[in-house]
């Protein structure tokens, strides 16, 4: 379940997604479940 504000990364081809509603499901691209960055890492988004 993704939360309003969480920001995912796709390990694949490096899209970046900033959650702007959340809602249930898995963020998908390239196939794959997209990672949830740590706030450290996403400070850079």
């Amino acid at each position: 379940m993704a939360e309003k504000g969480e920001i995912y990364k796709c390990d694949i081809c490096g899209n970046v997604v900033r959650v702007l509603e959340g809602g249930k499901g898995a963020l998908v691209c390239c196939g794959e479940n997209m990672r949830l960055l740590p706030p450290k890492e996403a400070e850079q988004y």
